[in-house]
């Protein structure tokens, strides 16, 4: 086992490795200035990352072999993708500084909860981030914010769509969440909806990319209503098959991105990734609960985007249509993403990043009296 300055840990399953897996790219550079370790507790978690991943892969399924593994490796930095319950028992070293890196930046209202206050840093995208916590969080130490962006981003993906001489448009949705308030998704009650008006739109390649956990959800009308979009996009791809629309249950979203002209999505990170990475793009949002007064105060990327009802889905062909010839939006988006993003371009997250670890990695050494061997702090490059 190789020595290890930095463990992210991941505590769930298969079905939220997902969570994990957009940090790799930018663990693996961090393990050339600190060495990185990834330290999970389901078998099946290991074998997946070990197949996409050139970093150690750690596993301890007890308690008590958690507890040994800490112990062996003396890592001074363990980083956080979520907030699974299993975290307090990683929580429990003392020996660590704890960091909540979070899986993506969105205006659900998960992304603030009492959970921060455990950790001794959180990191967060921008303004709106640090907003969020402030208002949702009685008694929360702001000091332990850090923004550093999206670090996720930076990284380069290769493209996934085929070049086609159409317009793409992409319906992004997610999930219905764990919980009531936190159901975001437009599959349910208006995915076929919207795929059938997408379809109706002329010179346009349509592609689905679902959230990972629609496609295997247990919730009957999320159910019939992914399967209902797949059905739409396949007869349709039979009707006309040089249209090449596509559904894409596996695919990465942020390399699908890179080759479309427009969204449609939900509240979720991916309206904000799409903010982040294709501004100059039309972005259009759902609303499952037709409270639009509700959703421009609690989700400020609304007040830039065109806003989509159930009621409205019968006009969103020819709104997508207008918006691809006249995008209303684009400066209310540009001045958006500096409220979400700060000014950074892609790039400076990941420095970000790297130089809070650091910091971090430093901080711990000197709070537990450690003197370094090496003569400074570690040569860091994104």
């Amino acid at each position: 086992m190789k020595h290890v300055s930095t463990v992210a840990y991941f505590a769930d399953d298969t079905t939220r490795v997902y969570q994990l897996m957009q940090w790799l790219p930018v663990l693996e550079v961090l393990d050339g200035a600190h060495p990185t370790a990834v330290v999970v507790r389901d078998p099946s978690v290991a074998e997946v990352l070990r197949e996409r991943t050139s970093l150690e892969v750690l596993l301890a399924p007890g308690f008590p072999e958690l507890r040994a593994l800490y112990a062996r490796l003396d890592a001074k930095v363990v980083l956080y993708c979520n907030n699974s319950m299993l975290n307090f028992q990683s929580l429990l070293e003392s020996r660590m500084l704890h960091l909540h890196v979070g899986h993506g930046e969105s205006d659900k209202q998960s992304m603030a909860s009492n959970n921060a206050k455990a950790y001794d840093r959180v990191l967060v995208a921008g303004e709106a981030a640090v907003q969020r916590h402030l208002a949702a969080l009685m008694e929360l130490d702001a000091t332990r914010l850090v923004r550093v962006g999206r670090p996720q981003l930076d990284v380069p993906r290769e493209p996934v769509l085929a070049p086609s001489g159409r317009r793409t448009v992409l319906y992004a949705p997610t999930w219905e969440g764990d919980a009531d308030y936190n159901d975001y998704t437009s599959v349910d009650v208006m995915g076929a909806g919207i795929v059938e008006q997408l379809l109706s739109v002329p010179d346009v390649r349509v592609v689905y990319k679902p959230h990972p956990k629609v496609v295997t959800s247990r919730r009957p009308a999320v159910r019939e209503g992914h399967h209902a979009v797949l059905a739409a996009i396949t007869a349709a791809s039979l009707q006309d098959p040089a249209a090449g629309h596509l559904s894409l249950t596996t695919a990465d979203v942020l390399a699908v991105m890179t080759d479309c002209d427009a969204i449609v999505t939900d509240v979720s990170s991916v309206g904000l990734d799409w903010l982040y990475l294709r501004t100059e793009k039309p972005l259009v949002l759902t609303d499952k609960h037709a409270d639009p007064e509700r959703l421009r105060e609690e989700v400020p990327v609304s007040r830039c985007a065109d806003v989509v009802t159930p009621g409205d889905v019968p006009a969103l062909g020819a709104l997508v249509a207008d918006r691809l010839e006249r995008d209303e939006h684009h400066l209310a988006r540009v001045a958006m993403r500096h409220h979400y993003f700060d000014d950074l371009a892609v790039g400076d997250s990941t420095t970000r990043f790297l130089a809070l670890v650091e910091e971090m990695v430093v901080l711990r050494d000197r709070l537990l009296g450690v003197t370094p061997l090496d003569q400074g702090p570690a040569e860091i490059t994104a």
